[in-house]
């Protein structure tokens, strides 16, 4: 107990915050919004059994890690984190699908701009190289970066502003 003012959890439970208060160190009165959250999703009672099964050294990470899981269980109460975990997942493909793609028009441009090396087991001067007689792969021109679909990354994100605009 801080000086004479009761943590979050007890001014919120309505109780007396005794000197060993599990809580108190964790939730001050000054931030209430922090338990009432963590409050709502897991309960008093789970929250206090959590934390005293961790050592000491332990507990403020826990708290730190409940009350995320509190507010992104809000934000999507079926998924929670793994729902923000997931998309962040998606985003990284898509972004590693766009940088192939980067790379592939890369490679395309240097190949065009490059001159052709004369090839010793050629055995006709005039005879250009596969690539050069016949344009490029059409694998490697499939589409280019404008044309990435962006999966609905306009909308709100988890995390609740726009990712981009």
């Amino acid at each position: 107990m801080a000086g004479n003012s009761p943590c979050a959890s007890c001014k919120l439970l309505r109780r007396r915050c005794t000197k060993d208060c599990i809580f108190a160190p964790y939730f001050p009165s000054s931030d209430p919004q922090k338990f009432a959250l963590v409050h709502k999703v897991f309960g008093a009672s789970n929250v206090s059994k959590m934390l005293q099964e961790l050592p000491l050294h332990q507990r403020a990470d826990a708290v730190s890690s409940l009350v995320y899981e509190a507010h992104a269980r809000v934000r999507d109460p079926v998924y929670g984190c793994v729902g923000a975990i997931s998309y962040l997942q998606n985003q990284v493909s898509e972004l590693q699908m766009q940088l192939a793609v980067a790379q592939a028009e890369i490679f395309c441009i240097q190949m065009q701009q490059e001159p052709v090396m004369p090839n010793p087991e050629m055995q006709d001067p005039d005879h250009k190289s596969y690539l050069l007689q016949n344009e490029l792969p059409q694998y490697l021109n499939y589409a280019s970066s404008s044309n990435v679909i962006y999966d609905s990354l306009s909308r709100e994100s988890i995390f609740g502003h726009d990712m981009v605009s």
